[in-house]
């Protein structure tokens, strides 16, 4: 008797968003380097690039020109302006991911995410990052002294914007602790992973398993 084959999965978006230091980057960071069949989705933005960043790897850094263009042309599949800079997703790669069943990890904000939402409500799952404090939040902004104290100051009013946008997301999560908010996205990811609405055949799977007869 032939072997019943297993049903193929559809990929799944994964979008982290939190204000700007509660943490997302670096649990971004951490999913994409030790989790299994996740692809790390690269924005384009006209942001200039940072002393610790590399091109290709955090962002791609483009002119705005070239922004500009994607965007006319529909190739960002979400794009916002933040803090007087473009960001951007590039459409063609992830839907490529998607279609071969790898899924793929966002670190985007709240418009961007209400976006994708909008155009794929059945692939996406969104998680808001919470910081455990204000002061807390001021102070990791503060330590990781790439910006300038009129832009943390800058950062901190938008922050209060940006965590009222809470209840817009699936899941979320306090960080005040790293290693137990990258297991609960872990856990998270394994349950969406196995949502029936995911599998693509599954009816005929299941077909096929009504129709073996016992050995």
């Amino acid at each position: 008797m032939a072997e019943t084959t297993r049903p193929a999965r559809r990929g799944l978006m994964l979008i982290l968003s939190s204000p700007s230091g509660a943490g997302k980057s670096t649990l971004t960071r951490n999913l994409s380097q030790n989790e299994n069949n996740l692809d790390l989705s690269i924005s384009v933005t006209t942001r200039p690039r940072r002393p610790s960043e590399i091109d290709g790897v955090h962002y791609r850094f483009i002119d705005r020109g070239a922004f500009d263009a994607m965007r006319q042309h529909n190739d960002l599949l979400e794009w916002a302006e933040v803090h007087g800079n473009g960001y951007g997703t590039p459409r063609k790669e992830v839907e490529a991911s998607l279609a071969a069943g790898r899924d793929v990890l966002f670190d985007i904000d709240w418009q961007g995410t209400q976006q994708i939402v909008k155009k794929a409500r059945a692939d996406v799952v969104t998680i808001f990052i919470l910081p455990p404090s204000m002061a807390e939040l001021r102070s990791r902004l503060v330590r990781r002294a790439e910006d300038a104290p009129e832009v943390i100051a800058k950062r901190l009013a938008n922050a209060r914007d940006e965590i009222a946008r809470w209840s817009q997301y699936d899941y979320v999560i306090v960080n005040d602790d790293l290693t137990a908010a990258y297991d609960a996205i872990k856990a998270i990811l394994t349950a969406e992973r196995l949502k029936r609405s995911r599998a693509v055949g599954l009816g005929d799977f299941v077909d096929q398993l009504l129709a073996e007869e016992p050995a």
